[in-house]
Formats: structure tokens, sequence, C-alpha cells
């Protein structure tokens, strides 16, 4: 029974084919008949109550199944009729009479009027919506990805989470193509009624006056009945469905249900209603229009739109920010203990030493030393982006700073510094720069009551507001205002708050500067923390056979690779490792590093791996060949002295192959073998810091390597790959 209830659906379609080739009693006809209207209601109710499309995912499916079925009928039905001398059930003869209510000619076109309707208005307006959505949703898919990877990259969501997200844009990609497709199944079931709605009538007026020897008039009231009661049965369940179809594809800037959303929105604007009852007012002064109902509507109009107004006036208004002083006074120097998790610029209690005048304080030469501290990390602020960051009017920075650190930590082992905020009267009032160790790194601008709109490849139309450029990511970028957004993403673009911009960019500043942030105090608290779980091992590590300097550098070289160092305990086992190998002194840095790398190649696999597959550049073979020949030994060990030549040869080749990577989310990935590897980094770091060189040591056995491009020798003749 149970493998029956599995396999309903199939044999329901079975039995719908079936429709096709034998006749059904009238009986069976009429339960089909009432079966199908409550199954397109149903599918009409669900779509106007469920929040977001993929709610209904088989709605593309269903839409097949249920168009099938239509047609099923109409085939039993056209049987019946012109078999059964235009008798086809009581559904169809209810239906005829009481739309021709004896009037054939009135009630004809009555019934092609709710055709035409079906087919011009709603089939074709839903065609085109469901085309317009299944082409943004694809072109703003790219976007999408870089708004998932900034709010895992910021901390604001897990790797779970970014990873169900992507799984959420690829089913409404499937889904909105689907119903690109599905659409054409509803105009084409409109298309068929049209058909058989004249093969009832004119080929039962044939066979009733042939066959029959029945006067035409009667032959046409007969099969006139028949042949509207057949067209509405089948138009009815169809015109549903169809407004289901536009009505599911109408759905992607809705926050809740439909009815949520139009009682929502409505009652926000009670101005607008109460016009609209004035203008139905002086509808009145018309000679000849009813006044009673008029004033009757339009006394609702204005009572309930004064109504609503009083309401919204009674809830409590929302904060919106505060005055602020000139810059440097009223900020006061955000410091924040932990990277903005202790107190921000507290005020000394009132009964503490009263503040004395600069030049009073700098007469102590230990306060002169206060002044050559220089911070890890420091971000200043204009003015006007002084809200953002206080948290006295609502700023979220703080909060947004703690979540990233929290998620970094967790991803890659490594506890970003504290990081001092503070407002700076030299920078423009919507600019902030980010500091790296005193020196400015990174600056950027944003217009804090403004939404930046990342730009799509190919935008279907360009939205109004300042050009600008993402500043994490150099994205092409459009700064519009907020009742611009929902029009902004139906379009393709992918909009971003303000505040979520600023962190994205602290942060993926914060990634790329890492190595240089790890210091040996650092080290220190992170050797401690192993000592927790493994005692023996640090004891038998540190300082005697693994001194904290060559460990700060073995960190400060995976770091600067984007390798996490969270399993401490794996690193420093390799490195014993090594060191029970080949001997103290180590005199073969690089060859330690590869080996750490090699024992961490789950950890490596797993960051640019995507469905068990990995897109990289490889080397050709002869090249390859050639750069090994070209390794020179120094007095720090072996380097990469290459003809430069091939030098610019392999730059050219490969700016030409990273593009390829463009329509991937996995990061640019290069693969050489474990010889070549760090050689190879450092020959393109200079040029493509952010692309990855890995060896085939550091991938796991279970990962399909697919070779999207290969770099070869060129100047040798041969051609590129």
């Amino acid at each position: 029974m149970k493998k029956l209830l599995n396999y309903s659906i199939v044999l329901f379609v079975l039995t719908i084919i079936l429709l096709l080739i034998i006749p059904l009693p009238v009986g069976l006809v009429d339960v089909a008949i009432i079966l199908n209207m409550s199954l397109s209601m149903m599918i009409l109710v669900i779509t106007m109550t469920i929040r977001e499309p993929l709610e209904f995912s088989i709605f593309p499916s269903l839409l097949l199944v249920t168009t099938l079925f239509r047609l099923g009928i109409n085939v039993s039905t056209t049987r019946n009729i012109l078999s059964h001398g235009g008798s086809s059930g009581q559904i169809i003869k209810a239906f005829g009479d009481f739309v021709l209510q004896g009037n054939v000619v009135v009630g004809l076109v009555i019934y092609l009027i709710i055709v035409l309707m079906q087919f011009i208005v709603i089939t074709k307006g839903a065609e085109r919506v469901s085309e317009v959505a299944a082409r943004f949703t694809l072109d703003a898919m790219p976007g999408k990805q870089m708004a998932i990877d900034a709010d895992l990259n910021s901390g604001l969501i897990n790797e779970q989470e970014a990873k169900h997200r992507r799984e959420k844009i690829q089913r409404e990609a499937d889904f909105y193509g689907s119903m690109d497709g599905a659409t054409k199944i509803v105009k084409g079931d409109s298309v068929m009624s049209l058909v058989t709605s004249a093969i009832n009538l004119i080929g039962g007026a044939i066979i009733g006056m042939v066959q029959g020897g029945a006067t035409i008039g009667e032959v046409m009231t007969t099969y006139s009945i028949a042949t509207v009661g057949d067209g509405l049965v089948g138009q009815i369940p169809s015109l549903l469905i169809s407004t289901a179809t536009g009505m599911i594809v109408t759905r992607a800037v809705s926050e809740g249900s439909l009815n949520e959303d139009i009682s929502k929105q409505f009652m926000a604007q009670p101005i607008a209603i109460m016009i609209s009852g004035v203008v139905v007012a002086v509808l009145t002064v018309i000679p000849g229009m009813p006044v009673i109902p008029l004033m009757v509507i339009s006394g609702g109009l204005i009572g309930g739109g004064y109504y609503l107004s009083r309401r919204l006036q009674a809830e409590p208004a929302l904060a919106t920010g505060g005055a602020f002083g000139p810059a440097g006074s009223t900020l006061r120097n955000f410091s924040g203990e932990e990277a903005g998790g202790g107190p921000l610029g507290e005020e000394e209690d009132a009964q503490g030493p009263k503040p004395v005048s600069e030049e009073e304080y700098f007469k102590d030469v230990n306060n002169v030393y206060t002044l050559l501290s220089v911070e890890a990390i420091e971000m200043e602020f204009g003015y006007s982006l002084i809200p953002l960051v206080d948290e006295s009017v609502g700023g979220r920075l703080i909060n947004r700073i703690i979540i990233f650190r929290r998620q970094y930590a967790q991803d890659m082992g490594f506890v970003v510094p504290s990081i001092r905020l503070r407002d700076s009267s030299g920078l423009n009032t919507n600019q902030y720069c980010i500091k790296i160790k005193g020196e400015e790194v990174a600056k950027g601008e944003i217009l804090i009551d403004y939404f930046l709109a990342l730009e799509p490849e190919n935008p279907e139309k360009v939205i109004d507001g300042i050009e600008t450029i993402e500043p994490a990511y150099g994205i092409p970028s459009r700064w519009i205002k907020p009742e611009d957004r929902e029009i902004a993403e139906i379009y393709g673009y992918t909009v971003i708050d303000p505040l979520s911009v600023l962190v994205t960019h602290l942060s993926e500043v914060v990634k790329q500067h890492a190595h240089e942030l790890i210091t040996r105090q650092e080290v220190m608290h992170l050797v401690e923390n192993v000592r927790k779980t493994s005692p023996e091992l640090v004891e038998e590590a540190f300082p005697n056979l693994i001194s904290y300097s060559l460990f700060q550098k073995m960190l400060t070289s995976l770091l600067k690779e984007g390798v996490p160092i969270k399993d401490m305990v794996t690193i420093i086992e390799t490195m014993l490792e090594t060191i029970s190998e080949v001997g103290l002194p180590i005199k073969d840095v690089d060859g330690m590093i590869e080996n750490i790398r090699t024992a961490l190649k789950r950890t490596i696999t797993r960051l640019y791996c995507e469905d068990g597959s990995m897109k990289v550049i490889t080397l050709d073979a002869e090249l390859e060949r050639t750069m090994v020949g070209c390794l020179s030994k120094g007095e720090r060990g072996y380097y990469l002295a290459l003809n430069p030549d091939v030098l610019q040869s392999v730059i050219n080749q490969l700016t030409v192959q990273l593009k390829k990577f463009n329509n991937f989310s996995q990061s640019p990935v290069i693969l050489t073998s474990q010889v070549m590897r760090v050689h190879f980094y450092r020959l393109i770091d200079q040029f493509y810091p952010n692309v990855r060189v890995l060896s085939f040591n550091e991938i796991s056995n279970n990962v399909q390597i697919q070779s999207i491009g290969s770099l070869t020798l060129e100047n040798t003749g041969r051609k590129r790959a």
C-alpha cells in the first residue's frame, strides 16, 4: 500500500494519458471536471498564500500535469458531445444553460470574451513576466554570489548558511528557467481550447444535420449549449492556473503572503486613500451620476484614511539619529578594547581627575612615549559616517566587527587584533580609511543615506544613481535611493546597505594583511592555547626544538597564502617530524612549509573545492621543466631566475586565463608540482596577490581536478592552450 501511494502521481499521469484513448462514461467525466476545478482552485490559493516562489517549487511540473489532465478531459467531453448528440454530463449542460440564458448569440459572445481575456491578457502577461524574471534571475546570480561571499567574509553568516543561500540561488535560477518554458504550456492550452470549441460547434452541427436530420435551429441550440458548457469547464480551471502562474512569478519582491502585503502596504498610505475619497465625491457633480453610491464609497474611503492616519501617528516614532559636534569632539576617539568589543570612548567618572591641557600633559616626558605606539589596525571616519559607529544613535559597526572577528577566528585560527576606531577631520565627510600599523592601506567613500547597487554583467536597464566602484571587490556600482531598492533588485542588481559595504571592505583588508598582524606575542598566545589540550606536545616542541621566531615565520607564510592555521596540533607535529628527518638547524624553511601544507591538504582542498570538483590552471610540462632549470641557489635557499621574455609571456597568458574564473564562484587556482609551487607563487604574487598556487600533494585524492586552461612556453613556437 505504501509503495502504491509513493507512485500515486505516476499512476495519475498514466490515467490522464488513458483519457485520450479510452471513452469515459458521462458520470466519470463529471467527477473529473469537478476534480480539475478543485485542483486548480487549490493551486491558486497556494500561490497567493506562500511567501516566496520556492515554497511551491513543484509548480512548473504541476502545471504540465494539470494541463495534460485538462486536455484529457477536453478529449473525453468532445468525444461524448459528438457521439451522444451534444450530451456530455450535467455540469457541461448546467454551465451552458446558465451562460446562454436562451440566447445563443449572446452566450457565444460572452464565452468568446472569456476565452480572449484568458489568452490575450492573463496568459500573455504571465508569459512575459516569466521570461523577464528568468532573465533577471540568471543575470543577478554573480552579484548574489558576491553578496553571499561578502556576508561570509564579514562574519554575518557561517559556511553552512552561505552554502544554503548558494543552493537557494541555484534553485531560484532553475525555477524561473522552468517557469519560462512552462508558460508556453499555458498559452498552448488556451489555443487548444478555442480549437476544441470550434470542433464541437462545427462538427456537432454537421453530425446533427447529416446523421440526425435535425433542423439548423435545433442543432445550433443543442450544440451551442454543449460547446459553451464544455469550453467553460475547461477555461475556468485554465484561467485559475494562468492566474496562479502570473501570481507566483510576481512574488519576487514580496515580504509575506499576498494578503499580508496588500493589507500592510495599503494601510501605510492613508493620504492616498483620503484623496481617492475626495475625487469620488467630486464625481457627484456630473449630471446623471448615482449620488448615493458615490457618497457611500467616498465617505468610507475618507473615514478609513483618516482612521489609518490617526493610527499611524499614535505609533511611537523610531529614533533616526542625533546631533554631533565638530569632527573629533563628539565621537571622542573610539578605541574599542577588543576590536570594538569593550567600552568605547567612555568619559571619566565625574569625581575623577579633571582633564588637563595638552601642553600640561606633555610636560611629563613619560607621557610623550604614548605617542610612539602604533596600532595594529585603525579605521578613521569622516563626520557623516559617525552614526555608523556611535552606539548611542544606533550605530552597529562595533557589533559587526565583533561578529567578523569571531567568524575569522573560527575559520582561520587567528584572532584579529583590537581595531581602533576614530573620527578624523582630515577626511572628507563621507570618506573612511583603513590603516595597518599606522599606514593607510585602503580608502573608500560611503553615502550613508543611500544603498549600493552592484551592477550585473548585462543589466536589463540602467537605474538612476551615482556611479562608483565597490571598494572591496572593485565591482562597478551605483549609489541609489532607498525607494529605488526594489526596482533595482528586479533589474538584477545586488543591493547592499552602507554598513555592509564598510564591514566587507574592512574584512577583505584584514584578510589580505593578516600575515602582517601575527606578532611574536600572538604566537605565544596561540602556543599557550594549544598547551591546554596538548601539553606534552608543546613541552617537547617549545622552545628546545622549535623556536618562536621559526614558528612565527611558518604561520606568517601560511596566512599570507590564505591557509587556515586553526589545526595547530598538525602544524606542530609536522614541524617535529621534519626536524627528526633533517635535524637541526633548519636550513630548508620552504621545504618545511611545503610539508605543513601537505599535512593540511584536506583543509586546503575544502577552500577551493565545489561539489567534489576543483577548477584549476595548469603549467605545461615543458614550461615547468624550463622553470626548474632556472632555479639558482643563493644564501637563503633557491630562487627562480627566469628569463624576462618568458616571465612576460607567462604573465600575459595568466591574464587571459584568469578571466575564465569570472563565471565561477571559486577563487582562481594554479596547479603546479611541489618543487615549483613556492617559486611560482613568489613569481606571480606581485602581479596577482589573490591567486592561489597549489601543488598536487595539497589536493585530496577524492577531488576531481578540472583544468580550464594551461600556461605554455610560447617562445618555443608552441601555441597557447
